[in-house]
Order: C-alpha cells, then structure tokens, then sequence
C-alpha cells in the first residue's frame, strides 16, 4: 500500500499549518460538538505537547447556508479536549491572521477563520492552480510544515487540502492516518475468511455505487435502509416508493440505479441478502412489521427492518472474518425503529473480527445505544471520502500526500 510520511517524521520545533475538518451541526446559532473535536484533539495535541507552533484550518457550511458561520465557538469546543487554550483570529489569511501566526510560541495553538470565508477555496480545481492562489501563496511562507487531518474531505480538491501539499513538506496526522489504513482495507488487506457488508442508510446511489464496485470482494451485503428497500422494490414487493409529497427518497435514487440493481440482483443474488420484512408505526404508535408478501407502500412508511431479519443478518456477521458497514438499517433515533440498526452493531462488537463501521448516523448509534467505539476495528468520521475508499476512487488529498513522500 502507497504511503505518506506522518508526524512521526516531522523535524522538532515546526510552525506547522493543520488542516482539520471539525463541520459541524449548527443548531439556532450554536455550534454543536461532535467526535470529529475528539479525533482531531488528539493530533492537536500531540503536535502542541510536541513543543511546535500549530496553526489550524477548518471549514464550517458553505455560503448562503445557515450553518455558514465563524469559528470561534469551534476554538472553545477543541480546547476543551486538548486542555489548553485555543486562541482564534477572525481573519484567514490577512494581516490579522499573519501577525497571530508571526506571534505563536512553541506549543501554543491558534485557530484561523472559516476557510471557506475565502473565495480562492471552494470553487473545485487542480492543485497546480489552487497552489498558486493568493490564499496558499500568502501562508505558506510562514510555516515549516503542512500537515493533512482532514480525511473526512480528502475528497475535494480546495485550496486548504490540495494547494498546499505543492509548496511545503507535507504530512499525515493522526486521523488521516487511521482512516486511510482502516478505510482502504477492503481492498489491500487479505482475510481468511467471510467478507461482510452491511448496507443501510438514505444515501443509496452510493452505497449501490459501491456494491457495483467491490462485489468480488465480498461474500455478503446484508441490506437495509433506503437502498434495502430499492433491492426488494426490484425483487418485486410493494415497496420503495416515494408516499408523500415532496418526500424524494425512493423514487430518483431508482431511476438512478434501476439497472445496476437489476444487475447485481442477476450476477450477484445469491451474495445480496434481503430483508424478510419491514417495520411501520401503527394507530398507537407502536412498532408493527410487515412480511415481505404483506409490504403496502402506498399505504405504510417503513422505518426498519423486521426483527425476523435482524435474527437472520445475526448469524451472517458473527460468522465473518471482516465486516465493513456503511449506513443506519432504520430510523434508529427512535427507540422503536433502531432494532436493525443496533442489532447489527452489537453483532459486530461482539465479533472478534477485522471491523469499519463508516457513516456518521452509524457511529452516533454506537454512542446513543451505549456502546463504545473500542468494541470495533474502526469507526470512520468520514463519509464521501469514506464511500471513494470503499470503491477504490483517489483521494485527491491523500494522492498528494502520497506523491509528497515520493
């Protein structure tokens, strides 16, 4: 497998520029945490604890949107994992931002505005031209170092993940580290035995995107969520339709994959597992299910899958010797639809087996249910990035970092 040099090859004393992905829900204003603070605390740390100079860059929503806001609640967030201070300068790249950066001292920390706040990030384009943007052009001269920790947008090609790796020594944190070499297993990695895939989640273009991809390298897709219900709408059960009025989860996603789905139901049928059912709130709000011969989409929103199913996957996953998983099998925010969803992840856990758990709705579940993320192999923060992996598309920051080494 290609690599990247990491901060175990960084010289001492650096004045280092971090590029972190710490986006975020924003709620009434309020940034809101998430593990993403967490993961990339401990690179933070381990830099700052290190005796380096550390400047950070993040971004937050994009213009227009309202989660389009400043930093400065995302520096109070971080220094609460890192326990020291995070000072923050509402400025990227001007003079402001210069004399902060200037003023550091070894292992102080130090947060600069919203990336995006500058017009030279966002518009995609290659490295060569972003490199040679006023932004990079401008930072670049007052580091030692880059260094990537963003592997949760490595999939993009802005100017704070793809400009600088051309005009300074570039290196891995410990995040990009960890999610390359768990999220490129599928495809690297050698297993004796069973290779399980546990689909759900809403975005099935995706996930179908990536079972047309690995095929041969899985043994079994377990299905759920949206996508579960597209393969069982193509197996011939009343399901997979959009119900409501401008509620778009089935209907586009099936004229998108329609054929594909056809496809690896005719090459691959005996590798994809449907579900046995499906289950609906009833009058009282409670759980009910449904069979497969008894699914009514015109009539019922499906929110998970069967319990006879979860029985059914339970066996299939304990019996792997690898088990990727990408996407939620229900609703699981509510208790009574989370059966699949949980059911799933504690097989996993309870698995002695090589384990990705991918997609943020998954990994909220393993905390909302009580779990702990030592229980698996990996649970990715990534999602984009996390789906080009398991299908074997570059990474265009990883790429560069590669090519930094070499």
């Amino acid at each position: 497998m290609a690599s990247f040099n990491t901060l175990d090859d960084l010289d001492p004393d650096q004045r280092v520029l971090v590029r972190l992905d710490l986006n975020s829900p924003v709620e009434n204003g309020t940034v809101q945490d998430n593990r993403r603070f967490e993961r990339h605390a401990k690179t933070v740390a381990e830099l700052a604890e290190s005796g380096h100079r550390v400047v950070l860059m993040a971004h937050q929503g994009r213009p227009g949107d309202d989660d389009f806001v400043p930093l400065d609640q995302h520096a109070d967030i971080l220094a609460s994992y890192i326990d020291r201070d995070v000072q923050f300068v509402d400025d990227i790249y001007g003079a402001d931002a210069l004399a902060a950066i200037d003023a550091l001292e070894a292992g102080e920390v130090l947060l600069l505005d919203n990336t995006r706040m500058s017009d030279d990030e966002l518009p995609e384009a290659d490295p060569e031209t972003k490199a040679e943007t006023e932004f990079v052009a401008t930072l670049a001269p007052h580091f030692d170092a880059y260094i990537n920790d963003a592997y949760s947008a490595a999939h993009r090609k802005h100017a704070s993940l793809v400009g600088f790796p051309l005009v300074l020594p570039a290196f891995a944190g410990r995040v990009m580290q960890s999610e390359y070499e768990a999220n490129t297993a599928i495809a690297t990695k050698e297993f004796d035995g069973q290779v399980t895939m546990v689909i759900g989640g809403t975005k099935a273009t995706d996930v179908i995107g990536v079972m047309n991809a690995i095929g041969d390298k899985i043994d079994y897709f377990c299905m759920g969520g949206i996508a579960g219900q597209l393969f069982q709408r193509a197996a011939g059960y009343d399901v997979g339709y959009d119900r409501h009025d401008g509620l778009d989860l089935y209907d586009t996603q099936w004229e998108k994959n329609e054929e594909i789905i056809a496809d690896l139901l005719d090459e691959r049928g005996d590798q994809i597992i449907l579900a046995e059912g499906l289950a609906y709130e009833d009058d009282d709000g409670e759980r009910a299910e449904h069979t497969n011969e008894e699914l009514d989409a015109g009539a019922y929103d499906y929110m998970d899958i069967s319990e006879a199913t979860v029985e059914k996957y339970d066996p299939v996953i304990r019996s792997s010797d690898a088990v990727f998983m990408k996407g939620a099998l229900g609703v699981f925010e509510d208790e009574k639809f989370a059966h699949g969803t949980v059911g799933a992840v504690k097989a996993i856990a309870e698995t002695d087996c090589f384990s990705v758990v991918g997609g943020g709705d998954t990994s909220r579940a393993i905390e909302m249910y009580g779990m702990s993320e030592d229980d698996f192999g990996h649970v990715s923060i990534a999602g984009g990035a996390y789906i080009r992996a398991l299908t074997g598309a570059d990474l265009p920051a990883v790429e560069l970092l590669i090519a930094a080494a070499n």
